[in-house]
């Protein structure tokens, strides 16, 4: 039966039926519809407005219901949606009394309590995999504190760094996402349930006791925002773009790292695959997977955006496209946490490369500036004076780290025979001391740093 048929003379065609219906996908919802009915009825019995042996019945028709989908007896099939298939099903279980649920409420404020219940839900599994991700970044942080890598800009060699400072600075951006969706999921606990179909209701409700049993902060205090805004859809998916953003990120970088031109890290051959005519090849498709899902993600942000920004208040059919992409979203972002915070550990350092690497291409050119500096040299005449340095390297196929003292007090007296021992890559990286820096010593300083931070999630 459908909840709206009695204003209407002739049967809904068939077309309209399977266009219409969502069943499909938002059975998903069972659970938090189930939870807001609960909750619902309870408030219905104390405020009086059925009387509290209906509500009792209720309750325990819901919760036979919510054990049956649970334990598989029972299959969500035969409605046009889940709140008609949990209504359907009360009344089939408890008589008329289950008609009386839907007193003081519409489904226009029922679903959008049922899908703020669920997207809060999803926030908490997000943020489990931000954790997971972020402990095991801070593991090979850990691990990278021995070694060093060149970091970059441009995707030209910069400066030495600690290999532990690589992997903080990816905690960050997804300490920042963790942070994020915190916040997010605190603004999706307001509760609509109450609104009505957009006008409220004219029955004594309390909505502060529903919003308080379904652990909401507080009601919203407008009924015709309450029932039309998906802000909270498009925070969630926002939230899951930007945490893709980093995953994608992350993933390029170790697509870099790991290829034979690189060679700094090695990806286990366990979360590697090969090619079937090439029998060199060791892929690394989980990174290149994940990047390639960040676009889809990013898609079902746009399609929010886009349902949202015409929209007249305040209920309108458009909003049933609020629920396909934030579930598959859900599923992405959450198997590529998974799989990287999985993948990660297994991922060995190649230090004799990094080292090398990190020594490379006048890595320590700013060092050898900074050393003229120190001694008392304006830092521009410092800056021209190393560039001269390196293109007379270049011109006599020399490195930084090849020259002697003497060669470099050709360029200028202020060198010492210190300069040699100054422009090798750990000493370059290790004296990066100040806050946020490179060295290993502030790396260590930035893990304990995170390791707090994380704490409070």
């Amino acid at each position: 039966m459908k909840l709206w048929e009695g204003r209407f003379d002739e049967p809904a065609a068939k077309s309209l039926e399977q266009f219409n219906d969502s069943l499909p996908f938002d059975y998903r919802l069972w659970r938090a519809d189930i939870i807001g009915s609960l909750a619902h009825a309870e408030m219905l019995g104390g405020c009086g407005i059925i009387a509290a042996e209906e509500a009792e019945k209720i309750k325990d028709g819901l919760e036979s219901i919510y054990a049956d989908i649970e334990s598989g007896k029972l299959k969500i099939e035969g409605a046009e949606d889940i709140h008609s298939f949990v209504e359907n099903q009360l009344v089939t279980r408890i008589g008329d009394v289950g008609k009386k649920l839907h007193t003081a409420r519409s489904r226009n404020d029922q679903v959008a309590t049922d899908f703020r219940i669920y997207v809060s839900g999803a926030h908490a599994e997000l943020q489990a995999n931000l954790k997971r991700l972020i402990s095991s970044l801070l593991d090979m942080a850990e691990r990278g504190l021995k070694y060093i890598m060149p970091g970059y800009t441009h995707l030209r060699k910069a400066q030495p760094m600690c290999a532990g400072h690589f992997f903080n600075a990816y905690s960050e951006m997804f300490l920042r996402d963790l942070e994020r969706s915190a916040q997010s999921a605190e603004r999706c606990a307001i509760l609509p349930l109450g609104s009505g179909a957009l006008a409220g209701t004219s029955y004594p409700i309390d909505r502060r006791v529903t919003a308080e049993r379904l652990g909401f902060k507080a009601p919203c205090e407008n009924s015709l925002d309450g029932v039309s805004d998906r802000d909270f859809v498009a925070e969630y998916l926002f939230d899951c773009s930007l945490a893709m953003a980093h995953l994608s990120r992350l993933c390029e970088d170790i697509i870099l790292y790991t290829t034979e031109e690189f060679g700094f890290f090695e990806i286990s051959d366990r979360y590697s695959t090969g090619s079937s005519i090439m029998p060199q090849k060791k892929n690394p498709d989980i990174p290149e997977l994940i990047r390639g899902k960040t676009g889809r993600v990013y898609g079902h942000l746009v399609a929010i955006l886009t349902t949202i920004k015409a929209l007249p208040l305040a209920y309108n059919k458009d909003l049933q496209e609020d629920k396909e992409g934030l579930f598959d979203a859900q599923l992405q972002v959450n198997s590529c946490l998974s799989i990287m915070a999985e993948m990660l550990p297994e991922i060995s350092f190649r230090g004799a490369k990094m080292k090398k690497a990190a020594e490379g291409e006048f890595c320590c050119a700013t060092d050898v500036a900074d050393y003229l500096a120190k001694k008392g040299m304006p830092f521009r005449d410092a800056h021209s004076t190393t560039g001269k340095i390196v293109r007379y390297c270049i011109s006599e196929g020399k490195t930084l780290q090849s020259m002697t003292a003497e060669d470099y007090k050709k360029f200028s007296p202020l060198f010492g025979d210190d300069i040699t021992e100054a422009v090798k890559g750990k000493a370059c990286a290790d004296a990066r001391t100040s806050y946020g820096g490179a060295a290993a010593s502030c790396v260590k300083a930035n893990i304990r740093s995170l390791k707090k931070r994380l704490k409070k999630y």
